[in-house]
């Protein structure tokens, strides 16, 4: 099987913890002659669940819609939440962002360079500051500020663009309003954020200034997904740095812009991967 005559799928599930649940997969997928590339699995003592992802390729005269019926009768046995995906179907995804550029300019940076395979097929803002950075790439701007209407009418905006570009994904690239109960609940597991981590305890305007201000020697920055609970979304990435006395606000504020960006770009690209599962209020990632 060459490179050219076969397609590749990846198959992500979760359920609960028995034996049996890899050889009824793997030997579905033998019986239709695919040969599986990766596979990743993790059960969870705690809870009970059993998570994998198996990415494997097809013949070419695989049928996705009989495959798809044969993971169902299967998933109905085991009692398994699946989904199976076609690996050249990339996820399209639209860019929320305010002021500060540089997660943005990360992002369409990754995706021209193939870096990050992923569609951006918008950004919106509720500044226009972006847009020439945005347009530079041959990507639609739309500057949707709150008017009269407020925070719903402009987030029923936002949501008539998800369903005009089809996005599977909107990303929070430093976007800087906080999305209402009805918003998240409209895209579940459909929405990263990124913010400051490993600063708890400094709120509000200037976090750098006060972790400063209190001696911090750690700094870090989280990419989540959303949901009601403000910056208390399933985690999906972290990263952090050791800090001391000699950096000052300024140079905080510079290893947390890198920290976001890295820690971001990883999580979608792990998203649009879909080595993501949901765990409750967990992730688990097959990175």
């Amino acid at each position: 099987m060459t490179d050219t005559d076969h397609r590749e799928y990846v198959l992500t599930l979760s359920c609960p913890d028995r034996p049996g649940i890899v050889a009824a997969v793997s030997g579905l997928l033998a019986e239709r002659d695919c040969n599986i590339l990766e596979s990743q699995q993790f059960g969870d003592g705690e809870s009970g669940t059993f998570f994998m992802r198996v990415q494997f390729a097809a013949p070419p005269a695989t049928d996705p819609d009989e495959l798809r019926g044969a993971f169902a009768a299967v998933g109905n046995d085991l009692a398994l939440d699946w989904r199976l995906h076609d690996t050249a179907d990339k996820q399209r995804v639209l860019i929320l962002v305010s002021k500060f550029g540089h997660c943005l300019n990360d992002l369409l940076y990754r995706r021209q360079s193939g870096l990050l395979d992923i569609d951006i097929v918008a950004v919106a803002s509720n500044h226009p500051d972006m847009r020439p950075l945005t347009q530079s790439y041959g990507i639609d701007y739309h500057h949707l500020p709150i008017g009269p209407g407020g925070r719903a009418a402009q987030e029923a905006e936002i949501l008539t663009l998800v369903e005009h570009y089809k996005a599977d994904l909107v990303v929070l690239a430093r976007y800087m309003q906080i999305l209402s109960d009805d918003f998240c609940a409209k895209l579940p597991g459909r929405i990263i954020n990124i913010h400051h981590s490993f600063l708890p305890s400094f709120k509000g305007a200037k976090p750098y200034h006060q972790a400063h201000a209190r001696g911090v020697k750690l700094i870090g920055a989280t990419a989540h997904y959303v949901t009601a609970d403000l910056d208390e979304g399933p985690i999906i990435e972290q990263e952090v740095a050791r800090v001391d006395h000699s950096h000052g606000p300024e140079d905080l504020m510079a290893f947390g812009r890198d920290m976001e960006c890295l820690a971001l770009a990883r999580a979608v690209r792990w998203h649009a991967e879909h080595r993501v599962i949901l765990n409750r209020d967990r992730t688990v990632v097959f990175s």
